[in-house]
């Protein structure tokens, strides 16, 4: 059965357009909860949300659609994604949930899960939960109905455990850090964390109105952050999105690191400590540069799906613990069971204190390879793998490049678009090259 609802990362779309929309959420939570009674009597789920105005109506839906399957709830009010994800394995819970939509605009929200033990779910645990969402509702009898209770203490808990993956032997003080939380889910939390560490904090993007959320601040638009760090003369600033499970960091000169370049700094900090990194994840976007600089240090360096759920399936396979993608989503698994924005934050933080270098004398090794990205929409029923012109080009840019640069041609997997991707150590090459392509591709 191919997945109806679920997209990569879970289910999102408008407010007030199927599927976000309250009748649909509450059948949802009935057909999830009815999942988990499969295999518990009594389950128990946390609901946490971002700071969107609809997050209160699709709060009440969830929490309706869950008890009314006789399941209980736990409300954790606005909190990070991965705060609900640590909560749900502290608690012992059954299943996390998270209404958000992430980097998204405000009219946009989403409902993603975790399991027990705070990770996104399988493939086939979403099938299972479509193929329950075609059956008629089962609803509980009065006496076996779900309870719902709310969680007073849950920001407090997680701003603990942000803080325990901080070395205890380090401080933040002496810094001025810029914190910018997308008027999001870490608006309350984030500044706390680096604040009881030490740092001097100045806010931006932490004054939530249900509208404002991902509104010319945070993770997707860092120029705000940068403006910031310069105005205040501060030592870094730190960008999450509206979910805080995405990073972008600025460093006191505003100049801007992405994802790729904290996994690399990550990994190269742990073997300055002398711990081994038998290998590290990123996906088919990750700069070339970072995976030559890894390699060169003997460190495997695999390459998943677009998507930190992917990062995390080959994670786990390999046995490994680092991962990310050039967005901003980090994976450090012996820190927490999912990407975490603070959490990255702090290990990029740690590693420049222990050191007592900034994080551009830090990354000086690696030099990112300019990429040039161009979408080509598709006309319908063109079928761009048969071209053989573009298997061509493709060929001849292949040949051009060695092993000096990489070429990425991929269907959008939400728009009628061909992403056609050159890397290069040269940044006039890398459009040359895509430009060649995308002519070709468009050839009949």
């Amino acid at each position: 059965m191919s997945r109806q609802y679920f997209g990569t990362d879970g289910i999102r779309g408008t407010v007030g357009q199927p599927p976000i929309t309250p009748d649909f959420v509450l059948r949802l939570a009935h057909a999830v909860g009815r999942v988990l009674k499969r295999s518990e009597e009594r389950p128990t789920v946390l609901i946490g949300k971002d700071t969107r105005i609809s997050g209160y109506m699709l709060e009440s839906a969830l929490e309706s659609g869950f008890n009314s399957a006789g399941v209980d709830v736990v409300l954790l009010g606005p909190l990070p994604t991965p705060g609900v994800a640590y909560l749900t394995r502290a608690v012992r819970a059954s299943l996390g949930v998270v209404i958000s939509a992430s980097h998204n605009a405000f009219a946009d929200n989403g409902i993603k899960f975790f399991s027990a033990q705070g990770s996104k779910l399988p493939d086939a645990w979403e099938i299972s939960v479509e193929e329950a969402l075609q059956e008629p509702p089962v609803w509980a009898e009065s006496a076996k109905l779900g309870k719902s209770r709310r969680l007073d203490d849950a920001a407090g808990r997680y701003i603990e455990f942000c803080k325990s993956t901080f070395a205890n032997d380090l401080t933040l003080k002496g810094l001025k850090i810029v914190v910018d939380a997308a008027h999001g889910a870490a608006y309350h939390i984030a500044p706390k964390v680096f604040h009881e560490l030490g740092a001097e904090v100045i806010c931006i993007g932490c004054a939530p109105n249900g509208l404002n959320i991902n509104d010319g601040v945070g993770a997707t638009h860092p120029e705000a952050l940068i403006e910031a760090v310069k105005a205040n003369s501060a030592d870094y600033g730190v960008a999450l999105d509206g979910d805080a499970d995405r990073l972008q960091l600025v460093d006191a000169q505003g100049r801007l690191f992405n994802g790729d370049e904290v996994l690399f700094l990550m990994v190269s900090e742990r073997l300055a400590r002398g711990e081994a990194v038998p290998g590290a994840v990123g996906t088919l976007m990750t700069n070339l540069a970072v995976e030559l600089a890894l390699k060169e240090r003997g460190v495997q360096f695999v390459r998943a799906k677009v998507g930190d759920r992917y990062v995390l399936e080959e994670l786990e396979k390999n046995g490994w613990l680092l991962g990310g993608e050039g967005s901003g989503h980090l994976l450090a698994l012996d820190k927490h069971s999912t990407g975490d924005g603070l959490v990255s934050a702090l290990q990029v933080l740690q590693a420049c204190v222990r050191s007592g270098q900034p994080l551009s004398q830090l990354l000086s090794d690696v030099k990112l390879f300019p990429q040039t990205l161009i979408n080509l929409r598709l006309q319908a029923g063109h079928n761009w793998q048969a071209s053989a012109a573009l298997m061509a080009a493709t060929q001849s840019v292949e040949a051009e490049l060695g092993t000096t640069g990489r070429i990425l041609i991929r269907a959008s997997g939400t728009e009628p678009l061909l992403r056609v991707m050159v890397e290069a150590r040269d940044a006039v090459q890398a459009k040359a090259c895509a430009e060649r392509l995308v002519a070709a591709a468009q050839l009949p």
